[in-house]
């Protein structure tokens, strides 16, 4: 069969019905019709790790998961507007997994509706409108949610979204300082914010952010910073959001971003791995601002906190404990890490390498000594790897940025395939 014409047909028909310009991976689209672990097939039978979906947390199709799915729809899947032990249950399990001010939980269906109940939950609890992020946020695609994307790009003075720009050590606000005068910078710059939304009438409602900042690049933070733009906001009399969507469920080696990042926020938001692709997200908070969000809004949603949510929202978090996946994101992502940093010397496009367990993030550069970003190479370099059988994408602030997100399930195994490849497809780029 010929491939590269039947997937030149079936992009035409895409296009047709669902409209152009939707997007696709790669220069030559894949066709993925099978899943299995850490590993996705096309229609040919070619295998690829899968090093960037952080959906399948537990790994594609996961046995214990699909039978749980499986089971739930096949006894009862119907609206949250009946009592049921499994949703409570789950409920109450995730919010146990928190700090210990978080009480109850508010389900959805995806991070922008989780989100976005966190944004409205500030705002019902603080009587308040303006919310702050980083100048390089994406948090979901909503109207409201979607405001806070690139706001630094689009926002006014009288908008009541602010930016201020994203923490990052390797293109800082300040030169030659110690972590904790350049923290003091960035904390100057949320402040300045938080005085624009005032200025403009809004008030000050929250923060919201990514404890690891992974769309904006998985940049390396100021030590202690999240703690200190913590104690800012509450000091204004705001809410700090955690937007635990990509971070949460493990990725970090803790269940949660806000752990790694060392501070206690008053909203957290799960999302993508929750379900292993069902759909479910997660605003969790202490019981008196759900309360207050529930009574100013009588939020309501068909397909959150039901029976099957809930059976695979606890076969998921079962996974996670019997497969030990914490302690693998840890141990795999600091050796995958650690392997890529050595490789720096080797590629003067290598900028710089980060990463917080099973998330890593590469930047390749012009020049590595004014850092100019290179997104024309970082593409070029995972069509090649994507050639060689490894599926990862560039992204971050400035599209720059190799993303390494994969399933949980990722083992050192995979790791070590991987590198030869790498180290293939970096000769290539730099020939």
């Amino acid at each position: 069969m010929d491939w590269e014409a039947h997937t030149k047909a079936l992009q035409h028909r895409r296009d047709l019905a669902l409209g152009a310009g939707t997007d696709l991976f790669y220069d030559n689209p894949l066709e993925i019709v099978r899943g299995e672990g850490v590993y996705l097939f096309d229609r040919s039978g070619r295998r690829y790790v899968d090093m960037y979906n952080n959906v399948p947390c537990v790994g594609h199709g996961n046995p214990a998961v699909a039978r749980a799915m499986a089971e739930q729809q096949a006894t009862l899947n119907v609206h949250n507007r009946y009592l049921h032990e499994g949703i409570v249950a789950f409920a109450e399990r995730l919010a146990g997994l928190h700090h210990e001010g978080i009480e109850s939980v508010v389900f959805s269906c995806s991070g922008t509706e989780a989100n976005e109940v966190a944004l409205r939950m500030a705002r019902a609890v603080t009587g308040q409108r303006g919310i702050v992020c980083t100048d390089a946020a994406y948090h979901g695609s909503s109207g409201l949610v979607d405001a806070l994307t690139g706001v630094g790009a689009h926002a006014g003075d009288a908008s009541d979204v602010q930016g201020f720009p994203f923490p990052d050590c390797y293109r800082p606000l300040l030169s030659d300082v110690d972590d904790e005068s350049l923290g003091s910078a960035y904390l100057a710059e949320v402040s300045r914010a938080i005085h624009r939304l005032r200025q403009a009438g809004h008030g000050f409602a929250g923060l919201i952010v990514c404890p690891i900042l992974a769309n904006e690049g998985l940049p390396r933070i100021p030590k202690g910073l999240m703690a200190r733009i913590t104690d800012l906001v509450h000091a204004q009399g705001g809410l700090m959001i955690s937007d635990e969507v990509q971070c949460g469920y493990g990725r970090t080696g803790y269940w949660w971003g806000y752990e790694y990042e060392g501070f206690v926020p008053d909203i957290a938001v799960s999302g993508k791995p929750m379900g292993n692709g069902l759909p479910l997200a997660a605003t969790a908070a202490s019981r008196e601002h759900v309360n207050a969000f529930r009574a100013a809004s009588g939020y309501f949603n068909t397909f959150a906190s039901t029976p099957l949510q809930a059976a695979v929202g606890m076969a998921v978090l079962d996974e996670i404990e019997r497969l030990g996946l914490r302690q693998s994101a840890t141990e795999v992502g600091e050796w995958l890490l650690g392997e890529l940093m050595a490789r720096q010397a080797e590629h003067a496009c290598m900028g710089d390498v980060r990463g917080c367990g099973l998330f890593i993030s590469m930047e390749l550069v012009k020049n590595a000594h004014i850092r100019e970003p290179d997104a024309a190479r970082a593409h070029a370099l995972t069509n090649l790897l994507k050639e060689e059988g490894f599926l990862l994408s560039n992204a971050g602030a400035y599209d720059n940025a190799i993303k390494i997100r994969p399933p949980l399930v990722f083992a050192r195994t995979q790791a070590e395939e991987f590198l030869p490849a790498f180290d293939r497809c970096m000769s290539l780029i730099n020939a």
